[in-house]
């Protein structure tokens, strides 16, 4: 599992893009081995576990140049490293509160040359900036997740979806969601890729 598995769902993505993403794979192999910020299992299908498993969001929706993601949680930098490769002219901040991942986040960034990256050691609920999307990979329980990011969602649309959360979530959340249900959008991950692991995921949708 590599970049061209990547190319192959993407196609449109340019050599640099591709090169970025195999010098990624080869980055957080190189920190793991200092700092546990992936699982041993992960690591070795990390192209598939958690690259491709982000680039899911840009199937979604294509983020126009100008717009400011939070990925809030972001644990090692996903989904907002691979994003932020994909999506060169779009602003990110990353933000976990567990220093060490920080570090490793910020490392990865500056050796990808990803200008377009911050990375702070934050609670989500103690950023005050205000952001177009609010992204994320199940850090806890969807609606202690809403009530912690709702507020830093601001109000101008200019994206083809409504400024709001895109929340990564597998297995069986439907007790989890029940008092959003007439808001939320669900897009199954496997209607984009088709390989068995992304059976049981989802992106949420939310609007702010």
């Amino acid at each position: 599992m590599n970049d061209s598995v990547i190319h192959r769902y993407f196609p449109e993505l340019g050599e640099e893009q591709l090169e970025r993403y195999a010098r990624m794979e080869t980055l957080y192999r190189e920190w793991n081995q200092k700092i546990n910020v992936i699982s041993r299992k992960d690591i070795d299908a990390l192209t598939l576990h958690h690259t491709l498993h982000s680039l899911v969001i840009a199937k979604v929706i294509r983020f126009k140049p100008g717009t400011r993601v939070l990925d809030a949680g972001t644990g090692g930098g996903f989904p907002g490293i691979p994003l932020a490769i994909f999506f060169p002219d779009v602003d990110f901040l990353l933000v976990d509160s567990v220093g060490k991942k920080i570090r490793v986040v910020e490392a990865v960034a500056s050796e990808l040359g990803l200008t377009n990256v911050r990375a702070r050691q934050l609670r989500v609920e103690d950023v005050e900036e205000r952001f177009d999307f609010v992204v994320s990979r199940a850090v806890t329980a969807f609606p202690l997740f809403v009530s912690w990011t709702r507020k830093k969602i601001r109000g101008k649309d200019f994206n083809a979806l409504p400024n709001g959360i895109l929340y990564l979530k597998g297995g069986d959340f439907r007790d989890e969601v029940r008092g959003f249900r007439r808001e939320l959008t669900l897009y199954p991950v496997s209607d984009y890729f088709d390989d068995p692991y992304f059976e049981a995921k989802n992106v949420l949708y939310l609007p702010g």
